[in-house]
This record gives structure tokens, C-alpha cells and sequence, in this order.
């Protein structure tokens, strides 16, 4: 015999399946044929040799490391920190923080050193950042971080390299 309650779950469970096959697919889309034209681009197998499985993962698959797993977070010498990809100078140590959700934050990019697209997975839409020059996956920006700019990029350590004492580039 079908209750209503039988029918309300059913019809829930049946809902939240459709989402989560969307959600795979539109991620697998996204992975097949990358948005843009790069100036530095490599090989699939190319990409494997240079970077590490979870690098790879991360900056070339749009994965997400674990958070308070990145040695990135407790960083605080002046800096800069590169995209692992293709070392391009991507973010400054003065305009990281600590955001407490477990991956390195910053409140600004440097100049031109970004790009975004929207990111419709999760059942939400947010802003994704990826290097302007290689496409790697970096993170996701938010509207809830501090002055000047109101922005949050909670980004994946492994996708960056951390270079003390450099400054910003002219």
C-alpha cells in the first residue's frame, strides 16, 4: 500500500537523484571541453607529469582539497603565491586572511592574473577562478569577505606556490 509519506519520499529521493545526475554531468561537461583559449597549455599527459594526483586533480579536474589540509593557511611571510601550473604570480600576501573555512582566502587577486565562469554544481550557482594564463582551477570567490573589496577567494593551497619575499610584479 503507498502512504502519502511512501509517496512524498519517493518523489523527494526521485528529485535529489535527477539533481545530483545533473550536477555529475554538468561537471563532466565542464572537464571535457574547457571554456577559453590559453596562452600555456600542455597535454593531458603533459599536465600528469608536471603536477602531483592531487594538483592534477584540483587545478586541471575542478576538485576540492580537504579543508585545514593546506600548509598554505598558516602562511604569513610577505610573498607571492603562484598558480603550480604554470607559475604565473596570481595572489599577494597582503591581501590574504584568515577566512576560518579551512583554505587559503584572499580578498583580491593581482591584476590580470585571474579569470572567472559561473560553476552551476551543487545545486547553486557561484564564481569560480581559474589562472587567465592556464586555466587551472584555483577556488571559488564569495560575496562575504572583508573591506576594501567584500570579496572572499577561497582557493585549493595545492593549486598555488608560495614564494617568500617577492613583490609585486610592475
Amino acid at each position: 500500500m503507498i502512504t502519502r509519506r511512501n509517496f512524498l519520499l519517493s518523489g523527494a529521493a526521485l528529485a535529489i537523484a535527477s539533481g545530483i545526475g545533473f550536477s555529475i554531468t554538468r561537471r563532466m561537461e565542464a572537464h571535457a571541453a574547457p571554456e577559453g583559449t590559453f596562452e600555456f597549455t600542455r597535454t593531458e599527459d603533459e599536465w600528469r607529469a608536471l603536477l602531483n594526483a592531487e594538483q592534477y586533480s584540483v587545478l586541471r579536474e575542478e576538485a576540492t582539497e580537504r579543508p585545514f589540509t593546506s600548509p598554505l593557511n598558516d602562511e604569513k611571510r610577505a610573498g607571492l603565491f603562484h598558480c603550480a601550473g604554470c607559475d604565473l604570480p596570481v595572489y599577494s600576501s597582503t591581501t590574504k586572511y584568515d577566512s576560518g573555512t579551512g583554505w587559503p582566502s584572499f580578498w583580491d587577486a593581482l591584476p590580470d592574473a585571474i579569470g572567472t565562469k559561473a560553476d552551476n554544481s551543487l545545486f547553486m550557482t557561484r564564481t569560480e577562478c581559474h589562472c587567465r594564463r592556464c586555466g587551472g582551477h584555483f577556488g571559488h570567490i564569495f560575496d562575504d569577505g572583508p573591506q576594501p573589496t567584500g570579496k572572499r577567494h577561497c582557493l585549493n593551497g595545492v593549486a598555488l606556490v608560495f614564494k617568500p619575499g617577492e613583490t609585486t610584479p610592475a
